[in-house]
Formats: C-alpha cells, structure tokens, sequence
C-alpha cells in the first residue's frame, strides 16, 4: 500500500516547469516531418509478449488478418511488429538475412501483405552486436540496416540495448536515428533501452518513443528481481514525466498485456485506461486470432482510444493522490478534459467528488466553480452527470472511472 500524500501544488514549480526550453527545433522543415511521423502514439500489434522468439511468416500474416478482420485496424491500430528472432546471420556483404525457414517469402512479400490489408510493417534490432536473443544485431551496420529496412518497405523500428559493451546510449540511437532519416523512408524509431539512461532527457528528435521501464509482466502490481515489472509500477514512473511527452515524441510504457491471462477484467480495463490517459504507445501483445470478446471490447473502445490520440499530446498528471485513491487528468482539444479515477485497493471506493471544491491548477479552463461540464463515462458509452453536482460511483478494486468532461457535448468521440 502506498502512504497517502496530497499533492502540493506550488506555483513557481508549475512556472519553472511551463519554462524549460527544448533541445529541438519544431520549427525546422527537416525536424517537422520527423515528429509529423509519430504525430499522436503510435498504434499496433507486437509479437513479444505473446510469442517470443516463435515468430514466423504464417504467424504474421494471420496476426494482420486478424487485426483487420476483428475491427482493430478501424480502431486505429496500424503496425504489425515483428520483435526478435526473425534474424540468422549476414551474407558476404554484410547484409541482414532472414531467416529462410520461417519467413521463406522474405521480409519485402510479407510487407506487401501487410500493406495490402491497410497496415503498416514493424521489425527488431538491437544497438549491440547481437539481440537478446543471441541473433545478430546492427552495431557497425546500422546505415546498411536501415538502407535494407526501406528497400523492404518496413514502417517501424523497435531498437534493443541487449549486448550493448558498454556504448554510450545517446550515441548508440544517435546513429541509428541518422541512419534511419537518411535511407528515404519514414520509419518510426522506437528506443527500447529499458529508462537505464534517462532517455526521455535526449531521445526527442532521436527517436519517437523510449521505453522508461524494464519489461512489463502481466500482472497488476510486482516488481521480478530479474527484471520485470508490473502495471502499477509502471503507471508510476511515468507519472513525473509529463514534461517530456508530445507530438512525435511519448514516453513508452511498455506492451499492452490485455487478453493474455494475467490480470482480471477490471484489471484489464485500468491498464488501458492509463496507457491511455498517460498518451502511451498503444501496442498489442496478444493472441488476436483467438481472442475473446471481452478482451476486443477492450482494446477496440474508441472512445477510450481518442483520449490517448487526442492531437494536443499531453500526458496526463496526477493531480490527486490519496494513497489507494488518485485521480488522473489530461487536458483535451476543445477545452475538454479526461479525467480517470483510480482505486489502487482491495477494496471499493465509493467515490463522492465534489468537482467545485478543487481546480485542475494544470489545465486551462479547469475551475468548476464557474464552469460547467457534461460528464460522460467513457467504459460505459453514456452521459452520468454535470459538473454541477458531485460525481458519485462505486470504483471497483484494482479498477477506475474514467469520464471525459465537455463544456458542450459532442458526438464526435462516441459508439
């Protein structure tokens, strides 16, 4: 249990933070199609969780099928990632090679099959010499790598730090990232080096995403001493990073676990709320070809999903946190806002929130005393209330609220 701690609200912090210059140029004609390439989180499937190093032509292909069959490309899920495994060694030339007896089409028909069906490819590397998975990696080859991934037609790639021998890591994505704009090809840079070295400090302008955490495991709340993590621990680290997120540039919070088995319903539906709330990279790691109804209600709800696609970018921040109890917002378009009402406990909680009595001291527009707000629950599709009268609810254990607030209600976001 964590002890409970309001949260001090300071002025000049807030002022400082509002302050901090930005080491990249938005400006720049060469700057803006990088982040126009990432411009809200990105959205996809990614073999890892699930699969592992079983990867394999047959499995993608029907992985991709599935996505377009079952709705979620419609929902805004685009990439199909292949992570590690799908590698064997280099030719004479030092060029990548695919592994023959699983992908015996080669990586450049499995991309055309993937871009007919209105998706987008993913593949894995690492900035060592080799993967995690003992596979070759693309130290000393990452201009040749990357020339190689747009002759493919490849959209996104996940960069490992396995093997690393002690590079510094900056320069380590550095070069990738050089090598990746240069090969004539937009691909989506994903710095996967675990938040070892800060990277949400240097990696905006080098990648579009870094990983700020060990892997994630499926479960609610663990730390593994051998290195993974679970959902409540993730949710927060990300917490004091807000001021490094935006367009082109989000904080990754690691693999969605939905569907695999792990965690409860409830459970479940917090993991993607928050991934949602924090405008965390939305990458599957289930079965889709064999998942139940429930688990595609989850990844598929679109009204949950346009909170984490909302162009602003802003990642939420906790503005309460009452030990067991915290409440979550995230400024919107529109002057609309996203709140989400967390319960950490084994317990209910029964919620009685008067939203008159606190301002959001982070959101423009935010004090209810002199506005006046549509409260509409976003897991079950229906106004509940205004912001007139106190938001009253029985927030199951391990689960949340999470409502979107509209001074003029709007239809856009609904199903």
């Amino acid at each position: 249990m964590k002890k409970a701690l309001l949260l001090p609200v300071f002025l000049l912090s807030i002022c400082l933070i509002q302050a901090q210059p930005y080491p990249w140029d938005h400006n720049s004609s060469k700057d803006s199609a990088f982040f126009a390439i990432a411009a809200t989180p990105p959205m996809g499937w990614n073999s890892w969780n699930k699969f592992g190093c079983n990867v394999s032509e047959t499995l993608i292909k029907e992985i991709a099928d599935a996505m377009y069959q079952s709705g979620m490309r419609d929902a805004g899920y685009q990439y199909v990632v292949i992570d590690d495994c799908w590698q064997v060694g280099r030719d004479e030339d030092g060029n990548i090679l695919v592994d023959p007896e699983r992908f015996p089409s080669g990586m450049k028909a499995l991309a055309d099959y993937i871009h007919a069906r209105g998706l987008k490819l993913g593949i894995y590397s690492c900035a060592g010499s080799h993967t995690c998975q003992g596979r070759p990696g693309s130290r000393g080859y990452q201009f040749q790598d990357a020339r190689q991934y747009a002759r493919w037609g490849v959209d996104y790639l996940k960069y490992d730090w396995c093997a690393n021998q002690g590079q510094n890591a900056r320069a380590a994505y550095k070069t990738m990232s050089d090598a990746l704009k240069e090969c004539g090809r937009p691909i989506v840079f994903s710095i996967c080096e675990w938040g070892e070295n800060k990277p949400w400090e240097w990696g905006t302008g080098i990648g579009h995403l870094w990983r700020i955490t060990p892997d994630i495991r499926d479960i609610y709340q663990c730390v593994f001493d051998w290195g993974g993590v679970g959902v409540l621990e993730i949710i927060d680290i990300m917490a004091d990073l807000y001021p490094y997120a935006g367009p082109g540039h989000w904080n990754d919070a690691e693999m969605l676990e939905v569907g695999n088995g792990g965690m409860t319903r409830d459970e479940y539906i917090t993991h993607f709320s928050m991934w949602c709330m924090l405008a965390a990279p939305l990458m599957a790691g289930n079965d889709l070809r064999s998942m139940d109804p429930q688990t595609l209600e989850i990844l598929t709800n679109k009204e949950v999903i346009a909170v984490n696609q909302d162009p602003l970018g802003i990642q939420a921040r906790r503005f309460m946190d009452m030990g067991d109890h915290e409440i979550w917002a995230k400024e919107l378009v529109n002057g609309e806002i996203a709140v989400c009402f967390m319960n950490r406990s084994e317990d209910v909680w029964n919620l009685d929130y008067d939203w008159r009595k606190n301002t959001m001291y982070f959101i423009r527009n935010a004090n209810f005393r002199h506005t006046s707000c549509s409260v509409r629950d976003l897991w079950q599709h229906r106004d509940i209330a205004t912001t007139d009268t106190n938001l009253q609810a029985d927030i199951p254990p391990h689960g949340v609220l999470m409502v979107r607030l509209s001074p003029e209600k709007s239809q856009e976001y609904r199903q």
